[in-house]
């Protein structure tokens, strides 16, 4: 996959980081999809046992077919600090270069993190999206930021997760009975269309099938790295 040129440097210290952030939000687009997405690029990440290497990993699933179409893992050095909020500058340089290995352009970034639920309305999802200039969205396993009610128990409930009287994502139940996902708006889709891809994907589990194998894929690079064995 061809990606644009990048925009923009790397920061080196969380102050700056949160500046840039700030810079870049406004040119998120929040709109209808242009058309439904078939190819989904499903993205994650993942860490060495000592924390200086950073795996990532990107999963192309066909959501026609329901079938994976191409997986790719990529490790690099890690070159920014653990800071809530900030974890773009951690996973984006080596999800990019996951990106760049596939053969197919997505129509879609499916990204386990936050889009618009985050502090500063620019999380990974949305960070992903804005430097590809992809339909993105964000499907999180906890809350980052925002208030909302517990949904219904069924499957396709939820609920507004809001702050400061805005709507920033959905917390939307995948699996009847079972634990809710938060989804948000990444970059050129809207809530609805967000909602109703990460529903489409977590057809059988909790979590869509795009971010799900891509968390075993690269789970399974940790494996077969020697410096993530641990000593027995």
């Amino acid at each position: 996959m061809k990606l644009p040129p990048p925009f923009h440097p790397w920061p080196r210290t969380p102050a700056a980081a949160r500046k840039l952030q700030a810079e870049l939000a406004p040119r998120v687009r929040i709109a209808p999809l242009e058309r439904w997405p078939r190819w989904i690029a499903g993205l994650d990440a993942a860490f060495s046992t000592d924390g200086s290497q950073i795996f990532g990993g990107v999963v192309l699933w066909d959501l026609q077919t329901r079938t994976v179409v191409e997986a790719h893992s990529v490790k690099r050095q890690v070159r920014f600090p653990y800071v809530p909020g900030l974890l773009s500058f951690r996973e984006v340089p080596v999800l990019l270069a996951a990106l760049r290995r596939l053969r197919r352009t997505p129509d879609l970034l499916l990204c386990d993190g936050q889009g618009l639920a985050h502090p500063r309305r620019f999380g990974l999802a949305c960070h992903l999206g804005v430097l590809c200039d992809l339909p993105s969205i964000g499907c999180a396993k906890s809350r980052l930021c925002g208030q909302a009610e517990p949904p219904p128990p069924q499957r396709g409930a939820f609920t507004e997760l809001k702050e400061d009287g805005q709507t920033i994502g959905a917390v939307l139940r995948t699996q009847t009975g079972i634990k809710p996902v938060y989804v948000s708006v990444g970059h050129r889709c809207d809530l609805n269309d967000a909602i109703a891809v990460v529903l489409a994907c977590a057809f059988r589990y909790r979590l869509p099938e795009p971010t799900r194998l891509a968390d075993q894929e690269v789970a399974q690079a940790r494996r077969r790295d020697p410096n993530c064995v641990r000593a027995s």
